[in-house]
């Protein structure tokens, strides 16, 4: 599990990377806004909604190569993105580079399924945060390599995703002894019973909300404190890296939580606690709207792998293609939310704005009521090989 966390990190680091370019890239490049925005858009279509294609592939044809060629294939994308000659060739290299992380996240997820044992939760939490941690450290660890060398210091970001990609094809041995024989399958995926598709998709709908909610957060919040609080770019950064690094921890707490008192109450949680922090947050100061986001965080973040695991119950004999919906599709889907919100912004303000937002999560927590409840056991019967 190490393993795979650790190859989350290295892919979604290349994420975040393509933000820190965007500044770089219109004033080293001269490219447009428009032209940088495209980028971004290439890089969310590429890397989010594709992902279910290739969990159907791999629920048919199961490839775990996929993985280390997956966070190779987005380091070397993106470390090219910053030396390609021309703007055709730099969005190529960004398409390249999400079609690397599309290709890890569903196999990965599966065998995280594999390797989580009774535990499934926490598992994929601990899954799911090298993901939160890697779209965070993208920026960090970007953004002084461009200062120092200019646009031709991207290429420095191929080689830990090669690295890495080297130790998940030399733990393949070990990752492998961990998928279920095809008699066994249905049990080891987590669940007896047919495809349940329309609580899955209900639940998708709380997922696609969920996303509304951090990519307006993790777009405008910058904004706000500079334009409404009166804050310097330096304070409103590390604001939003509060709310991040927050929602890692909240991540590795969530998936323990969920295996011992259900899923379905965790989600719930986390939806019914976001209007008030939200809305909280409009009313505070700086330093204490950033104790607020901390906590804003931990519950909007905190959540990802537990509804990763709920859509892999959902659908156990799918187990790929609900990873890359869940993982993919509607997170992307939420991401697409983020200009509707930034319209809002320009004709109310960025106060209204928030206040919309912080409503979002009472209609994630309408559907989440809806949602058939899965409490699972904090421990079950292991096999030898599988401790």
């Amino acid at each position: 599990m190490s393993a795979l966390s650790a190859g989350h990190l290295f892919t979604d680091v290349n994420q975040g990377a393509v933000v820190a370019l965007v500044p770089f890239l219109v004033v080293e490049r001269g490219l447009s806004l428009a032209a940088v925005g495209s980028l971004v858009l290439a890089a969310t279509l590429s890397s989010s909604i594709v992902q279910p294609l290739f969990g159907y592939y791999s629920d048919n044809r199961p490839l775990p190569v996929l993985m280390p060629l997956g966070v190779a294939l987005g380091g070397v994308g993106i470390s090219l993105a910053g030396v390609a000659p021309s703007y055709p060739l730099i969005l190529a290299c960004v398409l390249i580079s999400g079609l690397g992380v599309a290709a890890f996240h569903p196999e990965s997820a599966r065998f995280a399924n594999y390797v989580s044992g009774s535990r499934r939760a926490r598992g994929m939490s601990f899954f799911s945060v090298g993901g939160n941690a890697g779209f965070a450290l993208g920026p960090v660890i970007t953004t002084p390599l461009v200062l120092y060398f200019g646009l031709p210091g991207t290429l420095f970001l191929a080689l830990p995703a090669v690295l890495m990609g080297a130790v998940l094809l030399y733990e393949m041995g070990r990752l492998l002894s961990f998928r279920p024989e095809p008699s066994e399958a249905k049990g080891k995926n987590g669940a007896e019973g047919p495809d349940r598709w329309w609580p899955f998709a209900r639940m998708v709908g709380v997922v696609t909300i969920r996303s509304f909610v951090y990519f307006g957060l993790v777009t405008f919040v910058g904004a706000y404190y500079v334009r409404d609080l009166g804050a310097s770019p330096a304070l409103a950064n590390g604001a939003l890296s509060v709310m991040l690094f927050a929602g890692a921890v909240g991540t590795l707490t969530m998936g323990p939580l969920a295996d011992r008192v259900g899923r379905k109450a965790v989600l719930a949680g986390s939806m019914l606690v976001l209007a008030p922090l939200i809305f909280a947050f409009t009313l505070a100061g700086p330093f204490s709207g950033m104790a607020i986001l901390a906590f804003i965080g931990a519950a909007t973040i905190g959540t990802f792998g537990v509804t990763v695991v709920m859509g892999q119950e959902y659908l156990p004999a799918r187990i790929g293609v609900a990873a890359g919906i869940t993982m993919g599709l509607s997170i992307g889907l939420g991401g697409l939310g983020a200009p509707l919100l930034g319209a809002l912004a320009d004709a109310y303000g960025l106060p209204t704005m928030m206040l919309a937002v912080a409503a979002l999560p009472l209609l994630g927590l309408a559907l989440t009521l809806t949602l058939p409840g899965r409490r699972s056991a904090t421990s079950g019967p292991r096999s030898a090989a599988r401790e």
